[in-house]
């Protein structure tokens, strides 16, 4: 058990990705395949190309009758048959000779190059050579492509529509994928209000819980949302039910030691694997992560900046794991710092929200300096960190920003 306040950032979010494991496989179709993460490596079942092919349409020849040849001294090739894409040609090109290829067409026995059909024409049964082409000009190789047994995918990699034509390419119709995580999204408080109900005097819409439900689906992943009253009875069989029923638990709200802050406590109550609660970054300080019943529970604190920072920083990585991912997080960028940003301390990492401007060289991290923090996460485009230490860091500094969009 580690006492509170005791965990840096990067202590805390590898002692949760340290007691994670993907969920496990399950295979689909490959057009179903895409933004899924892949359970295993991925090799090709065939070259492809599957045989030496042409890369544009012309004539395939032997690279030495045609080495003299050019626009003033054109050569003379006997044109000796066509070869088109799938199909089998017995055609063979003589010293001499010449047989006419499309795009995608095997190369015909003994041919070593194609001469583009720009640089050509044909009279009669004979083609005039008007230009050279060396050895293996506008030729395809055998397995180019994806060669048989060539590693395509690692395991833990998602899939990109790109991906999913490359496996499909490489003899590929189905892919084993790891299953998508199951999350309940529980925000908890009197006061706060499902979005389409009325307002009343007092109570705030539920954003927190939409903003992570967004982010969820971002993924794919199955949500179920739920408001929870500030009632120790209510929490705890909702928290039980949740566990009990899904693959990870996200709380939001209750989070901090008030008299209302119930989350910690009913984990408590039910014999939770506490892990940690409560770490050193600022906003998000409050967030927590431990298990109950073998599945990951996340609890996040009620302020926006500091929900979605103790989200985007610990609960996100740690469902990118439950859904496969080898390398979970946030992607990043490379940018240049517009302006300084400050407010650092010894002993904790801060997060500052900005937006990216373009430039001739690296792109530009801009902060955001909104007075309404809503508004500031809502327009935040990346995520810059001021680590633990460092009181401020200069303008025109290069930084790896976390990319939000």
């Amino acid at each position: 058990m580690t006492s509170d306040f005791a965990l840096g950032l990067d202590e805390a979010l590898a002692l949760t990705l340290n007691h994670l494991e993907p969920l496990p496989s399950e295979t689909v179709p490959l057009d179903e395949g895409v933004d899924r993460v892949a359970a295993e490596d991925l090799r090709a079942l065939v070259d492809s190309p599957s045989v030496d092919a042409s890369m544009k349409d012309g004539y395939a020849v032997r690279s030495e009758s045609v080495a003299r040849a050019c626009p003033e001294q054109p050569v003379r090739l006997a044109l000796a048959g066509v070869a088109a894409a799938g199909i089998l040609s017995e055609d063979r090109v003589e010293p001499g000779g010449a047989v006419r290829v499309l795009t995608g067409a095997r190369i015909p026995k003994n041919a070593d190059a194609v001469l583009a059909e720009e640089f050509a024409r044909v009279e009669g049964n004979e083609v005039i050579a008007g230009n050279s082409a060396e050895k293996g000009r506008n030729i395809l190789r055998k397995g180019t492509d994806v060669t048989r047994g060539g590693l395509l995918v690692s395991r833990g990699t998602p899939l990109s529509p790109g991906l999913v034509g490359l496996l499909a390419a490489a003899g590929h119709d189905r892919v084993g994928v790891c299953r998508k995580p199951r999350i309940a999204l529980i925000a908890t408080g009197d006061e706060v209000v499902a979005p389409g109900r009325p307002l009343p005097e007092g109570k705030l819409y539920a954003s927190n819980l939409v903003a992570l439900n967004a982010w969820c689906r971002r993924f794919g992943w199955a949500t179920g949302c739920s408001i929870v009253r500030d009632e120790p009875d209510e929490l705890l069989e909702s928290l039980a039910a949740a566990a009990a029923d899904i693959d990870a638990v996200v709380t939001s709200g209750g989070a901090w030691s008030g008299d209302r802050d119930l989350v910690a406590r009913m984990l408590e109550r039910l014999g939770w694997r506490k892990v940690f609660h409560r770490i050193r970054i600022g906003p998000g300080k409050a967030v927590g992560f431990g298990l109950l019943g073998g599945k990951p529970v996340f609890i996040l604190p009620g302020g926006p900046p500091s929900n979605l920072m103790g989200f985007l920083q610990i609960a996100l990585p740690g469902l990118q794991r439950l859904a496969g991912y080898e390398k979970p997080g946030l992607p990043r960028i490379a940018m240049r710092l517009a302006e300084e940003i400050g407010g650092g301390h010894p002993h904790w990492t801060r997060f500052v929200f900005g937006v990216i401007k373009e430039s001739t060289e690296l792109p530009q991290f801009h902060p955001l300096r909104a007075a309404s923090r809503l508004q500031s996460m809502a327009d935040a485009q990346v995520l810059a960190a001021v680590p633990e230490g460092v009181d401020r860091i200069a303008s025109g500094t290069v930084i790896s920003a976390q990319l939000l969009i």
